[in-house]
């Protein structure tokens, strides 16, 4: 079997900011990366999951909506997955996130939380999500990380694996 490409990324190293994950069959996958991992806390669920209402009503709400896939968070609750259709660098990817970010700062409450569009209604935390969104805000405005820092990864059968 072989190894996932982002389990060869070394999280040890890892700073918040925003990467090429993917980029293949006519998609681009970025990791919009808002913690450091392992060092810092995770986002909290309901912080996240605010987050992602909030994120995912942006972009597909934005002058880039035609070419927005999917927005979601990560399992590790370090980060969201932004997937593209179409040619987007990872500084229009920045560009786009803290017009993204300003935006979030800006609400007065999450958009579908309610039974009837969500499935875990309750699971919200505006305050939380707006503390995260103004934290990387300043990240990516001030300390930006763009190159992963990749592991080397020998598989079973002797064969060395090293991309992300």
């Amino acid at each position: 079997m072989e190894v996932i490409q982002s389990f060869t990324i070394d999280h040890t190293r890892l700073k918040p900011g925003i990467y090429v994950s993917r980029q293949d069959k006519g998609f681009t996958t970025f990791d919009l990366r808002i913690t450091e991992p392992n060092k810092e806390p995770a986002v909290a669920p309901a912080a996240m999951h605010s987050m992602e209402h909030l994120m995912a009503t942006w972009f597909r709400n934005s002058r880039v909506k035609d070419d927005v896939v999917y927005v979601g968070p990560m399992g590790c609750l370090t980060g969201m997955y932004v997937v593209m259709t179409g040619t987007y660098s990872v500084e229009d990817m920045r560009g786009l996130t803290i017009e993204c970010l300003k935006w979030i700062l800006e609400q007065s409450s999450v958009p579908a939380t309610t039974p009837e569009t969500c499935g875990n209604y309750l699971l919200h935390d505006l305050a939380a999500c707006k503390r995260e969104a103004a934290r990387y805000l300043d990240r990516l405005v001030n300390d930006f990380h763009s190159e992963y820092t990749k592991l080397q990864v020998v598989l079973s059968d002797g064969k060395t694996f090293a991309d992300a």
